[in-house]
């Protein structure tokens, strides 16, 4: 009953944050980037607060819950604001890769350091601390790019319906390709502990510092990625498959370690593939959006974040039931296959990376001149 109700626990943020995202990306194109970033802050802030004062399962089940909620803004908002500001590639792709170290590095360096507070200083300061972060994010939010400050949202163009964009073929593989791609590593991380202690007899901290070595290949993947993406920027596709196929071959070695030591290697070949596909991924999406729909961005990246919601929605409550019923090494082969057989879908995407033009389709237009107040707006932002 405890290993279900702390899945339970850990999947209602990714359910939620899957129920929200539609509505959330609806939103963030009709009001702008920097309200809705706000405003998942503020619920982030108060969640976090919540978890550390906490003393019933039901209120951290709330906490937890309502997480899901200020991810679904804050998430989708601060990627989409980055895509918006950075309208060029390589340019993009950098700001879009360092947001993406930023993230992993938050994911994968949590679990030692929710430890080692933890042991030392108490339950209660590590959420604290993790809310002091998210006042102070919301605060050089207020100060850099306050909500209010936006004058060109007024006159921005209405962004297409999320619906129009889940049907568009492209986007649709590019979700598929990060839905599967993170289904390891959210498959994994409510089952490795267990299996590390049963099968090889790991210690705590060895389990507690199972993922943080991930971090460096994944900051080398974004790295090799945007550099690579910038000198052969209609290679995006082949960076992704390659990904995939990486992420596959390192799931079906994790059930043949035999140490520590061994059980590091695979993890950081899943991490370095997923940061190949994402940061190939992500500013393709944009991509996308710029020359087939309107190039509004809160819509798109909803989706996404759909993508990466299914895979952690399902690893807490399905992968420990199929360790149960069918083994740790068919997961793991289960997983493998399925990115190995989805990386050659990827070739859908092949002739839209080569037709990418040095310039979006509404840059090209300010170069011919504005044609209403918003373009005349976002051009002298640009010259400023």
């Amino acid at each position: 009953n405890e290993d279900v109700q702390i899945g339970v626990l850990f999947a209602s943020k990714a359910i939620l944050q899957l129920l929200v995202n539609p509505l959330s990306g609806t939103l963030i194109d009709r009001v702008g980037y920097e309200a809705p970033l706000l405003a998942g802050l503020a619920v982030m802030f108060l969640c976090t607060a919540t978890f550390a004062f906490a003393e019933s399962y039901a209120a951290l089940f709330a906490a937890r819950s309502l997480q899901g909620l200020g991810s679904a803004f804050a998430d989708t908002a601060g990627i989409a604001l980055i895509a918006d500001r950075y309208a060029e590639e390589p340019a993009r792709s950098r700001a879009l890769g360092i947001a993406l170290a930023c993230i992993s590095f938050g994911s994968l360096a949590a679990p030692p350091f929710g430890g080692v507070l933890y042991e030392f200083a108490g339950r209660r300061v590590p959420f604290l601390v993790l809310a002091g972060v998210c006042l102070l994010d919301g605060l050089l939010l207020l100060a850099l790019a306050p909500p209010w400050a936006t004058g060109a949202r007024a006159n921005m163009p209405v962004g297409t319906p999320i619906h129009r964009l889940m049907i568009d073929p492209y986007i649709a593989v590019v979700a598929g390709a990060l839905a599967t791609c993170n289904i390891p590593l959210a498959f994994l991380e409510p089952t490795i502990a267990n299996w590390m202690k049963e099968s090889m007899g790991a210690s705590e901290w060895e389990v507690g510092l199972t993922w943080l070595p991930a971090f460096f290949p994944h900051v080398l993947g974004v790295y090799v990625t945007v550099r690579l993406a910038a000198a052969y920027p209609h290679l995006q596709w082949f960076y992704g498959a390659l990904g995939m196929a990486i992420i596959g071959a390192s799931s079906c070695l994790v059930p043949a370690c035999r140490n520590f030591g061994q059980v590091i290697v695979p993890l950081c070949g899943i991490c370095f593939g997923i940061a190949l596909v994402d940061t190939a991924l992500l500013p393709t999406l944009a991509f996308l959006v710029d020359v087939r729909h309107v190039s509004v961005y809160g819509s798109v990246y909803a989706i996404a974040d759909i993508s990466y919601c299914v895979a952690y929605a399902l690893g807490p409550i399905v992968a420990g039931q199929i360790v149960h019923t069918m083994g740790f090494a068919q997961l793991n082969l289960g997983m493998g296959l399925a990115n190995v057989l989805y990386a050659p879908v990827l070739l859908f995407l092949k002739n839209v990376c080569q037709m990418k033009p040095s310039h979006s389709e509404r840059n090209i237009l300010l170069e011919e001149g504005p044609k209403g107040l918003y373009d005349t707006i976002k051009m002298e932002e640009r010259k400023g």
